[in-house]
């Protein structure tokens, strides 16, 4: 079977199928997911409010693609304890399925809840390899960013997403909070 996954930039050619999914994610209680944000203004960060009804306008649409393309950079201006971050979007076609986000670097909080890697896939499109498929397509860019091995976690419950962290080869280390901890090497070809 050939993998019809790929990892993209954010892109505003994905507006209609990123609603669609945000609504996917909405429906199912899954609302972080949805990729909808609200941030307070800070000492030196404005803030940011993505709703739903929001991101239905094309322009409001590409102020979140510029907003996640930007949060790559050391220097773009974020909330306190936040690290910069690379989102990538997994698409199939001309779908949006899902996110891949890597986190530079970890802080106290990452190395319990976050981990380097996060990702989330529509529910419409769970069970097809979509999620292992990103996660073994962010290694490399963990590893171009000298990060080796990657933390990888997920809640306790969610036997899914740990198959695709030990199909990755993540090496279970332990449980805190609930949610599960694996190390995955990211230097493998």
């Amino acid at each position: 079977m050939t993998c019809t996954f790929r990892l993209v930039d954010p892109d505003p050619a994905y507006h209609c199928s990123y609603l669609e999914a945000a609504d996917e994610f909405i429906a199912a209680g899954q609302e972080p997911y949805a990729g909808l944000t609200k941030l307070a203004a800070e000492d030196g960060f404005a803030g940011v409010h993505f709703t739903r009804e929001g991101l239905a306008d094309p322009a409001e649409f590409e102020r979140l693609v510029a907003y996640l393309l930007a949060d790559r950079q050391e220097e773009s201006p974020r909330p306190a304890g936040w690290v910069p971050g690379t989102v990538k979007w997994i698409v199939e076609g001309d779908a949006y399925v899902g996110r891949v986000s890597l986190r530079h670097r970890l802080t106290d909080a990452l190395l319990t809840w976050g981990g380097h890697i996060g990702y989330g896939v529509r529910p419409s499109r769970r069970g097809r390899g979509a999620a292992t498929y990103a996660l073994g397509a962010a290694l490399p860019l963990c590893h171009e960013r000298g990060i080796d091995p990657a933390l990888v976690t997920c809640d306790v419950d969610n036997e899914a997403s740990r198959r695709t962290i030990v199909r990755n080869g993540g090496v279970y280390e332990d449980t805190r909070q609930g949610k599960l901890r694996y190390w995955v090497p990211t230097g493998r070809s």
